[in-house]
């Protein structure tokens, strides 16, 4: 892997206000990248907006705005959330840009030169929410209603320019299976494999303009507009300045790419074939995560049961929201949100287990040595497991990694008592070099757990280090993780009668 890293994350419609799959996205990448950033590597990391189709006209209609006032209000929304998760991206690019707009033109004719698009009459089945088109297959296997937004799919028949995806069947299907184009986890590239066995199916890239108003231009067709995956798909290399700035080939291919189960099928399917038209490498790693659920039940504006990422970040802080999210939702898998979960990860594993732990040690060294941390040997911890779970995108078992260190130095303390070596050294003056060298073990044991939340937990990380780097604990020591319970009852709380 060379010194310079691209990551992507899905671009979400500017629509509505950014939900807990986005934040999953976002926090991902940062993970990786911050990891990145840490073993040395110059890392650009991509966010934006997808600002174009239907449902943006129609979202700006409703509010009496017009399409791109709309989106220009809701894109800060996404760059808000980013700021309050302390995600560290480079790049924010959005559909409406500019400089996008040209490049997904000249991307278009060059795919046309390549003898990739054509045009022919569509019949078959759309759905408006995800501004997509099905196969009649697909469509069966769901008695004719997305499950996604649980509305039927509509029939349409029109004229459209399509991509002849089912010349590149061979190609994308070559590289899953060796490799070159990675999908993790591997249940995910067999579901895909499974979908494309019969091959890809060419695949609609405009809609007339009667139908779809807000959109870029068909370069040398006014009456068609670019369907949006096409525009969307290809802000992962025009952020990086293709055509024309030189400067895009020294991060393409991308690294990983960040998406969400539902939309593996575009980013394992359409965009590889676009790439594939245009003679550019293909993307290295699709990193797919699942969705989260609430008490088991997906979340949905109907149930009530949905979480605004705002909300946690604003009651709980970044961190914490970072450490529920990379730890008890599994990476590549679905995961699981509640309150009462939240609040007994947020106070037992980081109030007990790690907030105590440094409040202890630091109370130690202030109470026997008056805050000067002796020198003693190096902490040495296996990093393997934890560096094999960051290759292989398993964050929440990296994380585990880290905690059995901070319960095991918990423990450790528990079995040597350094109160009761303090309580001896009056008497025996080896006692206080034993205590020294036993308090320096778990200062540097601390140092060595910020290390590795570093990339997770960025500024719990920094205070760890600023206790115990300096060889001197501060005087002013505030509690990383104070008891909190705003949703569910404090178990300790005294009961009523």
């Amino acid at each position: 892997m060379g010194k310079q890293l691209y990551i992507t994350t899905a671009i979400p419609y500017a629509n509505s206000k950014p939900h807990i799959g986005n934040a999953l996205d976002y926090l991902l990448a940062d993970i990786w990248a911050r990891y990145q950033r840490q073993n040395g590597k110059q890392v650009r990391f991509q966010a934006g907006t997808d600002e174009h189709g239907n449902k943006i006209a129609a979202k700006a209609a409703e509010n009496q705005m017009a399409p791109q006032q709309y989106v220009d209000a809701m894109h800060v929304n996404f760059k808000a959330l980013l700021g309050a998760l302390d995600i560290e991206y480079t790049d924010f690019i959005r559909t409406t840009d500019g400089h996008h707009r040209g490049a997904v033109q000249y991307i278009w004719q060059q795919l046309e030169k390549a003898g990739v698009v054509y045009k022919g009459l569509y019949e078959g089945w759309y759905c408006m929410g995800h501004e997509a088109f099905f196969t009649d297959k697909e469509v069966q296997a769901t008695n004719g209603v997305c499950p996604d937004h649980n509305a039927p799919y509509e029939h349409i028949s029109e004229e459209n320019y399509y991509l002849k995806m089912s010349a590149y069947t061979d190609q994308v299907r070559g590289a899953i299976e060796s490799g070159r184009m990675k999908i993790v986890p591997d249940f995910r590239k067999r579901e895909f494999l499974e979908l494309i066995k019969d091959g890809l199916q060419d695949v609609s890239i405009s809609r007339p303009r009667k139908s779809l108003t807000w959109g870029i231009p068909v370069p040398g067709d006014d009456s068609q507009v670019m369907y949006v995956w096409l525009d969307a798909l290809s802000n992962y290399i025009t952020v990086l300045g293709y055509p024309d700035d030189a400067q895009w080939q020294e991060f393409w291919p991308a690294d990983v790419q960040v998406v969400g189960k539902d939309i593996l099928r575009f980013h394992a399917g359409i965009w590889p074939v676009v790439l594939l038209g245009l003679g550019l490498p293909l993307p290295k790693t699709l990193l797919v995560h699942g969705f989260i659920d609430s008490g088991g039940q997906k979340m949905s504006k109907t149930v009530g049961n949905v979480v605004d990422p705002m909300q946690i970040i604003e009651e709980y802080g970044a961190d914490t929201y970072r450490y529920y999210f990379s730890r008890h939702v599994p990476t590549q898998d679905d995961g699981d949100f509640t309150w009462e979960k939240f609040e007994t990860a947020y106070n037992t594993e980081l109030g007990n287990d790690l907030g105590n732990l440094v409040q202890r040690v630091a109370a130690m060294l202030t109470r026997y040595q008056a805050g000067v941390i002796g020198d003693a040997p190096q902490a040495e911890h296996d990093m393997q497991p934890y560096r094999k779970a960051m290759a292989e995108f398993e964050f929440n078992r990296a994380l585990d990694e880290v905690w059995l260190t901070v319960r095991s130095l918990n423990q450790y303390l528990e079995n040597v008592k350094p109160w009761e070596i303090a309580k001896k050294r009056e008497k025996d003056p080896d006692e206080a070099e034993h205590l020294t060298e036993v308090l320096a073990y778990a200062a540097s044991t601390l140092i060595q757990v910020a290390d590795l939340l570093m990339p997770f937990m960025p500024t719990t990380a920094r205070a760890i280090h600023a206790i115990f780097q300096t060889g001197v604990v501060p005087s002013d020591l505030q509690p990383l993780f104070p008891r909190r319970y705003l949703h569910t009852p404090d178990p300790r709380a005294p009961k009523e009668q």
